[in-house]
């Protein structure tokens, strides 16, 4: 597995990573190191404490930031959302990505009205819950699956979002990995570094526990969209992407229950 990613397009991709806490600034640090050669990754830390109700958004912007393609947003807060239109409108970003891997940094409510001004100001956007869940076309996970068409975002989630993975095997276990799309915060990478001499009827098992090993920092809180929490749901989509790659090769056990009967 190399340690960059190949050039998907010709021309540059400026990325904007808004970081709070330690959840942003990882995710900032892998797209930074894994990103594409010709992409520049910038990253600036809010301010870790802002309001729920941001009165001059000048209180907590800095002097200047850097002109972008793209902001990620990835506030610890929900007051941090108040200020991604005026982030986007400083640095001309056309394209915002706003994951949702904890709904007390983003309620649904304020990512509607987020949705809204940013529409307004003709920038795309899109809310990933959770981020993981991010594709070239689609975000969210069944029963809130959501489609976009946007080229930026397009771009960044050819590289990051579901994790997507390539297997090679050798006699039932596992030879190599390649890491089609990452994770954005570095998960799946970790995960297929890890996987490296698993046996293939162990690996959806082994997959899961590297997962929350890692460790995935998405909310242990039910979500009420998915009955599940986010750190599951994320779990799931790791695992989802790794079967659909070793299915063919999995060995199925049927377990006959006790007292069963075989008709004639």
């Amino acid at each position: 597995m190399s340690s960059k990613a190949s050039d998907h397009h010709d021309s540059p991709l400026r990325v904007l990573a808004v970081t709070q806490g330690q959840w942003g600034e990882r995710i900032a640090e892998n797209i930074r190191v894994r990103a594409p050669s010709n992409w520049y990754v910038e990253a600036w830390a809010a301010p870790r404490v802002i309001p729920p109700i941001v009165d001059d958004p000048d209180d907590f912007l800095p002097p200047s930031l850097p002109e972008v393609d793209l902001v990620l947003s990835l506030g610890d807060t929900a007051g941090l959302a108040q200020l991604v239109p005026d982030i986007a409108r400083i640095t001309g970003a056309k394209a915002v990505i706003a994951p949702i891997d904890r709904n007390s940094s983003l309620p649904a409510g304020l990512a509607q009205q987020l949705a809204a001004w940013l529409e307004e100001m003709g920038v795309a956007a899109v809310f990933p819950k959770p981020f993981c869940s991010l594709t070239e076309t689609t975000y969210n996970r069944t029963p809130l699956v959501a489609s976009y068409d946007d080229p930026i975002i397009q771009r960044f989630a050819h590289y990051f979002g579901r994790p997507e993975f390539r297997v090679t095997l050798d006699e039932g276990r596992i030879s190599e990995v390649e890491v089609a799309r990452d994770s954005a915060c570095g998960c799946a990478r970790y995960v297929a570094d890890n996987l490296l001499g698993v046996s293939v009827d162990e690996a959806l098992e082994k997959a899961g526990l590297l997962h929350h090993h890692y460790p995935c920092l998405a909310s242990m809180e039910r979500d009420p969209d998915y009955f599940d929490t986010l750190m599951h749901v994320s779990g799931n989509l790791l695992k989802a992407s790794l079967k659909e790659t070793i299915k063919d090769h999995i060995t199925i056990t049927f377990v006959r229950p006790s007292g069963y009967v075989e008709e004639t």
